[in-house]
């Protein structure tokens, strides 16, 4: 065990994974405004929330990987601090806290502008980060969260803390903004499924094969930009129009993904489907703004 440097806290915090909790802030924010309710405050304080809660979750997955004792933290890559020794797992479970104290803090400062219903959607938001990585994400449910807690929570909480209600526009938001982020998951999932398969770690792809992987993944894509197109419906026409620039680097991706098919090459696939998710975001995000 070496000296644990600022650096080692970075790399466990996964900066790049930021994008994921911050694309659902950002669309339901920019749908706030564009329907003439938007707060610039509490969805800055949402976008913190968002960030603090990955990174939080991050290093709780660090954690319970390496106490686990399987081979899997090694395989995830560098940034998994406790495998490599940068990180004690007692200084991680401190870290762990150490974030998800000023989370809650930043929670609460959210109360007066969504009342105390908020202390349950954060308490929720809290247990479901330690069950995703020790009991969940084992048994086929990590697509639900994901949907769950990447696009439903954030997209309909950042929302009504801005406007004070729920519109039908938030909720295909919402869909699309699940559907898009849990790419990266599927992604992962498939580059992961027979060491997955040899753990005992029951995913969707584990379960069904990886066809029916593959076509998840450029279905889910597919999805997300029909349900951000149903906005066009509510009178934001640029939201079916502007997204459909997402459909071909997703599709691109998928087809490169499919080509290598599995192994480490598959890491670059994580990339280009960071890059599609912002992608998706930003023209959301465009598009309703468009419209204000």
């Amino acid at each position: 065990m070496g000296k644990t440097t600022l650096r080692h806290w970075l790399l466990a915090a996964r900066p790049k994974t930021l994008t994921a909790a911050l694309i659902p802030v950002a669309t339901a924010t920019a749908l706030a405004y564009a329907e003439g309710c938007g707060q610039w405050q509490p969805a800055l304080l949402c976008a913190l929330f968002a960030a603090l809660m990955q990174v939080a979750a991050n290093f709780i997955n660090d954690l319970f990987d390496f106490t686990r004792g399987s081979d899997r933290a090694d395989r995830l890559g560098p940034e998994r601090a406790c495998a490599q020794g940068w990180i004690t797992p007692r200084a991680m479970k401190a870290g762990i806290a150490c974030v998800l104290l000023p989370a809650c803090c930043i929670g609460l400062c959210l109360l007066p502008y969504g009342g105390w219903p908020l202390v349950l959607l954060g308490l929720a938001c809290v247990v479901f980060a330690f069950l995703y990585t020790t009991l969940l994400s084992y048994n086929g449910c990590g697509d639900v969260l994901v949907w769950t807690f990447f696009g439903f929570v954030p997209v309909c909480g950042t929302y009504y803390v801005q406007a004070g209600h729920l519109s039908a526009t938030v909720w295909w938001l919402a869909a699309a903004c699940g559907l898009v982020t849990d790419t990266l998951l599927v992604l992962n999932n498939y580059r992961d499924r027979e060491q997955d398969a040899a753990s005992g770690k029951r995913t969707l792809i584990v379960a069904w094969g990886e066809r029916f992987g593959s076509l998840f993944y450029l279905l889910q894509g597919v999805l997300g930009y029909a349900c951000v197109a149903a906005l066009a419906a509510y009178g934001h026409i640029w939201a079916a129009i502007l997204p459909l620039f997402y459909l071909l680097p997703h599709y691109l991706t998928w087809r490169k993904m499919v080509q290598i098919h599995q192994g480490r090459e598959l890491n670059r696939i994580l990339g280009y489907t960071s890059r599609n998710m912002l992608t998706f975001a930003v023209l959301v995000v465009v598009a309703l703004l468009t419209r204000a």
